[in-house]
């Protein structure tokens, strides 16, 4: 598919808002990427479905691997190709710079939307003054706890690291010692790939560590405050993980 200004690909980050620009001079129909994460695909339906309807365009849903990795390396794949199989990607947060030499520039598409969204993620998917993602939904760490075994053994919510760190252990003890030889207190995203660096993230911020590189590009991560938030999750492992 082409658009109206010979644009190969219509490429955006996280669907839905990106799709809120000017409308099309002619009907056409547009094929899209989604991933069937959790809602993602559902979410993915309902949007393309309400766009095609006000729009008087078509969309064709485009299913991608559920694994991030995968789902790049097909991207990367596709795009190197100049393939035309996809107009507009559902794309990871992380990925507007190692994409953005093949996507459009959405600025004048969504000028009037940009403000609805936070500024650091229009930030984020900006890449040398060109804004090549919009934001479709904002993810968010979570906690989930038992709450169950925190009432069966009298403990609260953990509020820092610290607090998970001795309540995960103080239960799950407690649970072995009466025959759930089973029972691991914590439960993370342990595996070398995407999603420990997210939760790695997430620990040495809440550490004040920083960032990994700072505005300057210095490499800024190895400090006190780093380490001991990765020090901290080291230690859970075969402890409580």
């Amino acid at each position: 598919m082409k658009t109206h200004n010979s644009v190969k690909l219509f490429a955006s980050a996280m669907l839905g808002a990106a799709l809120c620009g000017a409308g099309p001079i002619h009907a056409a129909t547009l094929a899209i990427s989604c991933g069937a994460v959790g809602q993602e695909l559902e979410f993915c339906k309902t949007g393309t479905e309400a766009w095609a309807k006000k729009t008087g365009n078509e969309v064709k849903l485009i299913s991608t691997p559920n694994s991030a990795t995968e789902r790049l390396a097909l991207y990367q794949q596709l795009l190197a190709a100049g393939a035309g199989d996809v107009d507009v990607f559902q794309i990871d947060v992380i990925w507007p710079g190692t994409l953005a030499n093949h996507f459009l520039d959405l600025t004048p598409y969504a000028k009037d939307v940009v403000k609805n969204h936070f500024a650091a993620s229009i930030q984020n998917n900006t890449v040398d003054g060109k804004l090549v993602a919009m934001p479709w939904f904002i993810d968010a760490g979570v906690l989930y706890y038992r709450k169950d075994l925190l009432e069966k053994h009298g403990a609260k919510p953990p509020q820092t690291w610290q607090d998970l760190t001795e309540t995960a252990k103080k239960i799950q003890d407690a649970e072995r010692a009466a025959g759930n030889n089973q029972m691991w207190g914590y439960v993370w995203q342990g595996r070398a790939y995407e999603g420990l660096t997210c939760n790695a993230l997430e620990w040495v911020a809440s550490y004040n560590g920083g960032t990994i590189v700072d505005d300057k590009g210095k490499i800024t991560i190895n400090n006190p405050q780093a380490v001991a938030a990765v020090e901290t999750a080291a230690g859970w492992i075969k402890t409580i993980t």
